[in-house]
């Protein structure tokens, strides 16, 4: 079944990708949702047609993302935390790596941030995705919190 999607679906494609799945998945899920619509040949030429005069529109975007992605490179994030030697009392989330960005004056929504949970101290990374062409690897570190 090849249908169009309305929005961003995760694991599936990104918005107005054709994405074929199975009917049912299709059927239950991704339709009732409003996720997706049937990807009928007169959908098609409508999307066809809005993709043509968003094209200008999205290059300023993308080169947008591609700014902040070399503002984030440039940042040095450090997350204090409590911790006994090595193991953190509690773990550091997407929430904990958004607020931090934020102290350094890059506002991004957490669910374009993916890291993992961390309980550890240490250097770790961060996949920031700023648009569907930029990608970003955010490098940060956890260190014990001087009582």
């Amino acid at each position: 079944m090849e249908l169009i999607l309305k929005q961003d679906v995760q694991n599936l494609g990104f918005k107005d990708d054709v994405v074929t799945v199975k009917n049912g998945y299709g059927r239950n899920y991704l339709i009732p949702q409003g996720f997706a619509q049937l990807a009928t040949s007169s959908a098609k030429k409508v999307l066809a047609e809005n993709l043509k005069q968003r094209a200008h529109k999205e290059a300023k975007i993308v080169a947008d993302a591609k700014a902040l992605a070399e503002a984030l490179k440039a940042l040095e994030i450090k997350i204090s935390a409590k911790a006994g030697g090595e193991k953190l009392f509690g773990s550091i989330t997407n929430i904990d790596i958004v607020a931090a960005l934020e102290k350094a004056g890059q506002t991004i929504d957490r669910k374009f941030v993916t890291s993992g949970i961390v309980k550890r101290t240490g250097k770790y990374s961060a996949t920031v995705r700023l648009h569907r062409d930029v990608i970003v690897d955010l490098p940060y570190e956890i260190v014990a919190e001087k009582a």
